[in-house]
């Protein structure tokens, strides 16, 4: 009875073996014929006898041959990246210039890329040509260009930057210049010069402003001066005029007596010495 027992066990154990190895196996092949591309990724098939395919296969689960197929993952999403450099102008200053572009592989090249550069391909080629057509503009225009043409220095660098990243596959989807900066020096040679504008402007402003002046007192002196000889004139010629004079000078002496303190006025009438006693 006992012998009967462990002989169900054995093959209990047996049969459990050779489903756990089949289930093994069976994982073993699974893993080797299929795999799962990422979201956001491309696949391309590297063969043993074939070399690497042209064909890419997006995200999702796909077949291989196993242990002559391996999958080659490749990231097509849009990155940004920094370019800077440090380069002198036409005019001898040197200028920092960083450079934000946003770039992705070319998907109908995956192939050619990898074979050419590598799945590093940004920081092979982005750095390199980046720092290439950025000296050859800036070497183009003067400092001060830089500024006052800020838009078709930019315009340039987007231009050539694309040519030369799509010799390589790559596409730059955005770019834009984040930073220009200029040397010490020449950032305190323009802040003087600015200073400089300033005064001499202050001083053709006081220059203009002392010629409005003068014009102004020229002008007063001869319309006095004119009126001067008018009002000669008119009292040479008309007596009403000077007793006009005489009225509005009386009068004016009169408003200012009126306004003193120290003047009384007393009636004719009144007898002043009769009201002290």
């Amino acid at each position: 009875m006992a012998k009967q027992v462990v002989d169900g066990l054995v093959g209990v154990l047996n049969a459990a073996w050779k489903i756990g190895a089949g289930v093994s196996v069976a994982g073993l092949l699974a893993a080797q014929t299929l795999y799962v591309v990422e979201p956001g990724h491309s696949a391309l098939i590297f063969d043993r006898f074939q070399g690497v395919k042209e064909e890419e296969y997006n995200a999702g689960i796909h077949f291989k041959v196993p242990f002559v197929q391996y999958p080659v993952m490749f990231d097509v999403r849009t990155q940004p990246r920094i370019l800077r450099t440090e380069t002198g102008t036409k005019d001898m200053q040197m200028v920092g210039l960083a450079v934000r572009v946003l770039y992705e592989p070319e998907r109908t090249k995956l192939s050619k890329i990898y074979q050419n550069i590598g799945l590093e391909y940004a920081d092979q080629v982005l750095p390199s040509i980046g720092n290439e057509v950025m000296k050859a503009v800036v070497a183009e225009y003067e400092a001060h260009e830089l500024v006052t043409l800020r838009e078709k220095v930019a315009k340039t660098i987007v231009s050539r930057l694309r040519t030369r990243a799509k010799n390589y596959n790559i596409r730059l989807r955005d770019i834009s210049i984040t930073q220009l900066q200029f040397s010490p020096e020449y950032t305190a040679a323009v802040e003087r010069k600015q200073v400089a504008q300033q005064l001499t402007e202050r001083q053709r402003f006081l220059v203009e402003k002392a010629r409005e002046e003068k014009r102004a007192t020229i002008i007063r002196v001869e319309g006095e001066t004119e009126a001067a000889r008018l009002i000669t004139e008119a009292m040479k010629t008309s007596p009403e005029f000077l007793e006009l004079r005489k009225i509005e000078a009386a009068k004016e002496i009169a408003e200012t007596l009126a306004r003193s303190r120290q003047i009384t006025y007393l009636p004719q009438s009144t007898n002043v010495l009769m009201s002290l006693q």
